[in-house]
């Protein structure tokens, strides 16, 4: 019985072991009590604290897919689960300066963590500092940091996670680099101006039909028109989430066409290849 209870124990031991030789950092999400509770502000942030936190950490998002950061208000349930996290990552989008003060009161011992903390914004304001692959690996050193000062016992782990992570976006920039390369043209016309950073990044030059959230006026509209003209560009980018009826408007004034691309999508890595792989066939055909 002993001999039958001891071969048991170590069958387990050895299970167990295997088991965690065999699951990579990161593939597995443990939601369990015992898990690092992260709350984020946007989808995209999701990717980024998971690259690092792996499978000890469980993370919920405040802004769902499809809402608009900037004018989002959380829900009450949302504000009461603040009461069981441990971290939440900020990173500086609009609807958080109408909520942190509510997000902080809802959990005082809850550690608050900026994503976008050392980076210098252009213009003051634009948040969007997560589509430069560049800025990105400041943005990660932030969130191993405030992991590591919830959960000492994990710094290890985190470190090596993110070893992988900021290999991953050095790789990441040389080949964003290499698709925009050679280009003659590189002027883009952008609804909602997001890519402020990834156009710095690669050395293109937005051009925002909105201007601080409003629509261009009637004047700017037909100076818009002129300028796509003038740039040959015939294609407007627009983001999914939401709409854009002024985009629309001066795509068939140009004779052109809108394209989709997101500033938030969850696959992070792979939808900036996805959009710098847009960018350059958009930008060629204005070559010709």
């Amino acid at each position: 019985m002993r001999g039958a209870l001891a071969a048991t124990v170590l069958g387990l031991t050895t299970l167990a072991f295997l088991s965690s030789c065999a699951a990579p950092a990161g593939d597995v999400l443990d939601t369990s009590e015992s898990a690092v509770h992260v709350w984020v502000s946007i989808v995209p942030q999701e990717y980024f604290v998971e690259r690092i936190g792996g499978g000890r950490i469980a993370v919920e998002v405040m802004v769902p897919s499809g809402a608009n950061p900037a004018t989002y208000e959380p829900k009450p349930s949302q504000i009461e689960s603040l009461a069981n996290a441990d971290l939440y990552v900020r990173i500086r989008v609009p609807f958080e300066e109408a909520w942190m003060s509510r997000i902080e009161a809802a959990n005082q011992g809850m550690l608050i963590v900026d994503q976008s903390s050392g980076i210098e914004r252009i213009d003051g304001t634009d948040p969007h500092v997560w589509l430069s692959p560049r800025l990105a690996k400041r943005q990660a050193d932030n969130i191993y940091q405030g992991l590591v000062e919830v959960d000492p016992g994990g710094q290890g782990f985190y470190r090596a996670n993110l070893e992988v992570f900021l290999t991953d976006l050095e790789d990441l920039d040389a080949r964003i680099e290499e698709t925009l390369s050679g280009l003659e043209d590189r002027e883009f016309m952008v609804f909602h101006p997001a890519w402020s950073y990834f156009a710095r990044d690669y050395d293109l030059t937005m051009i925002p039909v909105q201007i601080e959230g409003s629509d261009p006026s009637a004047a700017e509209m037909a100076e818009l028109v002129e300028t796509a003209r003038s740039h040959n560009i015939r294609v407007i980018f627009a983001q999914p989430e939401f709409g854009a009826r002024s985009a629309d408007t001066i795509a068939e004034e140009i004779g052109g066409r809108v394209l989709l691309i997101s500033p938030l999508a969850p696959d992070w890595l792979e939808n900036l290849e996805r959009v710098a792989d847009a960018f350059a066939e958009v930008l060629k055909e204005q070559q010709q």
